[in-house]
Formats: C-alpha cells, sequence, structure tokens
C-alpha cells in the first residue's frame, strides 16, 4: 500500500475521469482498467489504481478499493461510499471533482500570500545586512578620516543611520523566524496552535472562518446528493471545516436541529452565513431546491476566501515594499546629510 497521498489536483482529476466513465456506462472495474492503462508507470496514481484493480477483481466496492489503495483523503471515501449506498455515484464524483479543483485553487492562494511575503523579508534582510556591513562602514571611514569641527557637527546622523538599521534588520528577522515556525507548526500538526494566533487578526479570522463554511458547504451538498439525511449530513460535514469558530457555530445549528428545526432554518437562526446567504437557503429548502442553493453558496463562498486572500496580499505588499523604501531611503539620506553638510560649509 502507497503511503503517499494524492494532491488535490490528482484526486480532482481521477475523480473527473470516473465520473465521465460512469456516465458512459463503463463498470467501475473497468473504468480503473482505462485509467490504470492509459498512466505512466512508477507515479503515485498508478501505484494506488494497482492496488484498486487488485481489489475491484476480488469483489470490492469503489470506496472500499481507493481506501485501501491509501492514495486518497478520508472525505473523497466517505463520499463514495455515500454515493455507492445511494446510487448516485456519478454525481458524487463530479462533486468531488470540482471540491478538490477548488480547494487547489484555495490553497494556491494562500501559498502565494505566504511565499511573497516571505520573499519579501529575505531581500528587505540582504539589503540592511548589506546596509550596515558595506555602505555604512565605507561613509564612516571617510567620515573618521575628517578632523576639525566641520565633521564633528553632522556625524550624528550616521550613527541614526546604524541605529535605523540595526532596528529595522531586527525586526524584520523577528518577523521571518516568526513566519517560520509558523510554517513548521503548520506542517508538523499543530495548525490549531498557529490558526489560534491567526484569528487575533481581523483580516485572517475572516478568512479563516470563510474557508471553513465553503468546506462545510461543499461538504453538506455533496452529502445531500449522496442520500444523506439532513441532520447526518450535517455532522459528518462539521469535521471538514477544519476551523474551530465554524464547527462551534454548526454544533449549535445541530442541537437546534434535534429540537425538530431544518438545517435552514437552523442555520438562519444561529446566523451562520450572512442574511441574505440565510434567506437564500430559506428559500431553497421550501421551494425544493436545496441542492441547488448550497451549491450557488458554495460558489459564492470560494470567491469570498479569494477576494479576502487578494485583499491580504494587497495590504501586506504595499507595506513590505514600503518598509524597504523608507529603510534604504532614510539610511542613505542620513549618511549623505554629513557630505551635504560639508560641500556646504565648504561653499
Amino acid at each position: 500500500m502507497s503511503r503517499r497521498k494524492l494532491d488535490y489536483l490528482g484526486v480532482s482529476a481521477f475523480c473527473e475521469s470516473m465520473a465521465m466513465m460512469v456516465q458512459a456506462g463503463i463498470q467501475t472495474d473497468e473504468a480503473v482498467s482505462l485509467l490504470q492503462s492509459s498512466g505512466q508507470t512508477g507515479g503515485v496514481l498508478e501505484e494506488g489504481l494497482t492496488v484498486m484493480k487488485e481489489q475491484l477483481d476480488q469483489g470490492s466496492g469503489l470506496a472500499e478499493a481507493m481506501r485501501r489503495s491509501g492514495i486518497f483523503p478520508d472525505y473523497a471515501l466517505q463520499m463514495i461510499e455515500a454515493g455507492e449506498a445511494s446510487g448516485r455515484l456519478e454525481d458524487v464524483l463530479f462533486r468531488l471533482s470540482r471540491y478538490y479543483a477548488d480547494q487547489k485553487t484555495i490553497s494556491e492562494k494562500l501559498r502565494n500570500a505566504v511565499t511573497y511575503p516571505a520573499a519579501m523579508l529575505v531581500l528587505i534582510i540582504a539589503v540592511l545586512a548589506v546596509m550596515l556591513v558595506m555602505v555604512l562602514p565605507s561613509f564612516t571611514e571617510v567620515y573618521d578620516k575628517l578632523t576639525g569641527s566641520l565633521s564633528a557637527s553632522v556625524y550624528s546622523y550616521v550613527r541614526w543611520a546604524y541605529a535605523f538599521c540595526w532596528i529595522a534588520l531586527i525586526v524584520m528577522v523577528l518577523l521571518a523566524a516568526g513566519l517560520l515556525i509558523g510554517l513548521l507548526l503548520w506542517t508538523h500538526g499543530r495548525r490549531g496552535q498557529v490558526e489560534s494566533l491567526l484569528r487575533r487578526s481581523k483580516l485572517c479570522a475572516s478568512i479563516l472562518e470563510s474557508m471553513g463554511m465553503f468546506r462545510f458547504t461543499s461538504a453538506l451538498a455533496t452529502f445531500l446528493a449522496s442520500g444523506e439525511m439532513q441532520d447526518e449530513a450535517v455532522l459528518k460535514s462539521i469535521p471538514m471545516t477544519a476551523c474551530a469558530p465554524v464547527e462551534e457555530k454548526l454544533r449549535k445549528c445541530l442541537a437546534r436541529m434535534e429540537e425538530g428545526h431544518s438545517i435552514a432554518q437552523a442555520a438562519y437562526d444561529e446566523q451562520l452565513f450572512e442574511p441574505v446567504y440565510g434567506r437564500m437557503l430559506l428559500a431553497g429548502e421550501r421551494s425544493g431546491n436545496m441542492e441547488r442553493v448550497l451549491q450557488r453558496l458554495t460558489r459564492l463562498l470560494e470567491e469570498n476566501c479569494s477576494n479576502l486572500v487578494d485583499r491580504l496580499v494587497g495590504v501586506v505588499d504595499p507595506l513590505l515594499s514600503g518598509v524597504l523604501m523608507v529603510t534604504v531611503g532614510l539610511s542613505l539620506l542620513s549618511v549623505m546629510l554629513p557630505l551635504i553638510g560639508m560641500i556646504n560649509a565648504v561653499v
């Protein structure tokens, strides 16, 4: 069994290929054989398809064969298992393909939102280091050779330049270290601690909650499409959010559902969505278009996630660029002022 997992794009491509072949009337074992024969050897998917083909030939279902391969996420396995049980495998596969494609888009945006500030921090640290090691000592050496009150009266500017550069360098190094520690904690199972710190920022908290709601609505729509009851679908969708504040709201909604309320009414009463979205969900439930409204909400929440990430990048980009320009500009101005003063005195 392969221990490596398919990435979002790989899962999306697999689900879409399987969905199209199931739609064409091809049996799942034949579909896996076709995918296996059309792929290259040695990859994660190819290793998984080999295991899946063996399991399907032994009479296992698609979900069980995928589980045995060990390359698919648990969410996809749960969805496909529910789709097989309800006879809506084709619909579930198409939804999973879209879901993981959206996850890929959002994850790339988040990666870019982290990569750019990291690159800017490295650039600022490098520039400050050059200023402290090469530029400022060169000016200091020149001014030290000068004697008399002519240079002494303006030499304090250079000391200010040193102090400013050192302070800026220490701050940037601390920010870079914090970013590195956060990434290490995130990738080593300490995601909750990182998110608790990020939620102190209003914009970051909005991004995390919007992503959690996006995952929830997507999972809920897929579970309902697979034939699950509303309360069971909500219960299974809660772990998909990966966001504590959203999970807390959803458990309150689930408690109201246990009192006899529908998911739309419970979500509206607990203000799970914005009022306009809550009314959409109520209207969709009363008109029998619950799944369609959930799909629409999923698209809107995805767009909201993208907009919030773009806004975060839009804030960090000019901020770091401004820090770089101000630091270099003030430092150069500080070392040039003595020279300007000496020229004016001579003239």
